[in-house]
């Protein structure tokens, strides 16, 4: 290609060879292909998660011992790793895995869908599988929720959750109530409800907010009867970064009442607690309230999409979103209602019922529980309290210095905030390096184990558990500190 070009004060042509506007071909980079990411063994692993990921991240990684340990596959209720060991999940993703690793038909489910070629991508179109999928959560709710909004994870969820009874509450109810020890998300809208430094960090958050204490009626009145601004709560009916906090019944019911006198929408994070874990679909339903607007996220992808749902009574909807005008505000995104998604969460809802899982869970909760328990009276020193409904349960421990001989506690007890979350990390590493058992954490009250298995947990899984606990416990806290020690030197 050349150009012409006119210099100045001369009538002389100048010729100039221009640079091609792109090269020929596009050279491939040093791409790692799917056969090799399969292949790849920990050292390779480690150096790119420190390089691409996280590398603050591999710290407590390297402190729990998960570091050395390369997941091959899973089914059902294990992971087997690298040397094929199969190791017992008593985490679950956070409650994301109700149906365990790869369920048959969630898988064929699947398959079908790609071997047939359909859609993704329903922007242009309407969906079919979308609007089954939304026909499905209606069903499975309570009352009048029947709208709903597909996204592709909690955050998103509770987003389109506040947005929405924040718009229908009107401009002259801006203020949004949450509670203390509370976690609806880590984007940007949701931080300002999530109650933890860590993540809020220095980030410029909304501040139409009012903070109240969890599970106290009084506070809720309060701050409703004197500030007329307050248009929207939002709660998780469990809480679950605060330790597997419940509140009694009687305060959803009051709740209910309260939010209906002063006009207030309530907004209930079921994002972890739902979709059967409690024992009931929602754990709302536990106490015969229904909320305004719910959430849902985690197990409702099947474990194997990423799929969240907002749901919220009609009349609700109507009111935010109702017009050709006012439709559009806040529309599923690109990613919402996506084929695959839709009818991976389809199939999912199905095998809730037709295995009935949530019937499981509210029975082999109640046995995880019960054995629990038997344990805390064994170990009194060491175990705090037991608590949850059917298969979210938190298993506190004392502070360090209560566990120790008492004439090491005075010594030690002035390190007891500083020590919060060792005991539980002790025992959580142990577990999986000695028995093949992996729990989880909560972000606010380090000293709770997270208990969130599978719902298609079974007794011989919670006998298992409870047996490894016991061994691990017995062993006394000196020698689990000792133990603990001498993992991080080998």
């Amino acid at each position: 290609m050349t150009v012409m070009a006119k210099p100045e004060h001369t009538k002389a042509r100048t010729v100039v060879s221009a640079p091609a506007l792109s090269p020929d071909t596009i050279a491939k980079p040093d791409l790692i292909s799917v056969e090799q990411a399969k292949a790849m063994d920990l050292a390779r692993m480690t150096d790119l998660f420190k390089a691409h990921l996280n590398p603050g991240q591999l710290h407590f990684m390297k402190l729990l011992g998960f570091h050395k340990i390369k997941i091959e596959r899973a089914e059902g209720m294990f992971y087997i790793d690298q040397n094929g060991r199969k190791i017992l999940d008593f985490f679950g993703g956070f409650g994301s895995l109700a149906f365990g690793h790869n369920h048959p038909r969630i898988l064929e489910a699947r398959r079908k869908f790609q071997e047939e070629k359909r859609q993704e991508i329903a922007i242009a179109f309407m969906s079919q599988y979308a609007a089954a999928l939304a026909h499905n959560i209606a069903k499975c709710s309570p009352g009048d929720l029947d709208m709903v909004f597909l996204g592709s994870s909690g955050s998103e969820a509770m987003e389109a959750a506040v947005k929405l009874a924040e718009r229908a509450a009107g401009p002259k109810r801006p203020k949004v109530v949450y509670a203390e020890n509370s976690f609806h998300g880590k984007t940007k809208g949701v931080l300002a409800i999530t109650d933890g430094q860590l993540y809020r960090a220095d980030f410029k958050v909304a501040d139409n907010v009012v903070r109240i204490p969890f599970a106290d009626l009084e506070a809720v009145e309060r701050a409703f009867r004197t500030d007329p601004e307050i248009g929207v709560i939002v709660l998780e009916t469990i809480q679950g970064g605060g330790g597997i906090i419940q509140a009694e019944a009687q305060y959803w019911q009051k709740l209910r009442a309260l939010c209906d006198q002063y006009g207030v929408l309530w907004v209930a994070d079921e994002v972890q607690c739902g979709y059967g874990r409690s024992g009931r679909f929602y754990a709302f339903e536990h106490y015969g309230v229904i909320p305004d607007v719910t959430a849902l996220a985690k197990s409702l992808g099947g474990g194997k999409a990423a799929v969240g749902a907002m749901i919220a009574r009609r009349e609700i909807y109507m009111k935010a979103y109702g017009t050709p005008k006012t439709a559009m505000i806040h529309a599923m995104a690109t990613f919402g209602g996506m084929g695959e998604a839709c009818v991976t969460s389809i199939e999912a809802l199905n095998v809730l019922y037709d295995e009935g899982l949530i019937d499981n869970a509210a029975a082999t909760g109640d046995y995880l529980l019960q054995r629990l328990q038997a344990l805390r009276e064994k170990y009194p020193k060491i175990i705090k309290d037991v608590r949850g409904k059917g298969l979210m349960v938190g298993l506190e421990f004392h502070d360090f210095s209560q566990t120790l001989p008492m004439v090491l506690r005075p010594v030690v007890s002035v390190l007891d905030e500083k020590l919060k979350g060792s005991l539980s990390g002790f025992v959580g590493a142990l577990l999986l390096r000695d028995y093949d058992v992996l729990v989880a954490f909560t972000e606010y009250n380090r000293n709770v184990i997270r208990l969130e298995p599978p719902l298609i947990c079974q007794r011989e899984h919670v006998d298992r558990f409870i047996e490894a606990l016991d061994s691990l416990l017995a062993r006394g806290i000196v020698s689990i500190v000792k133990d603990f020690v001498k993992s991080q030197v080998r």
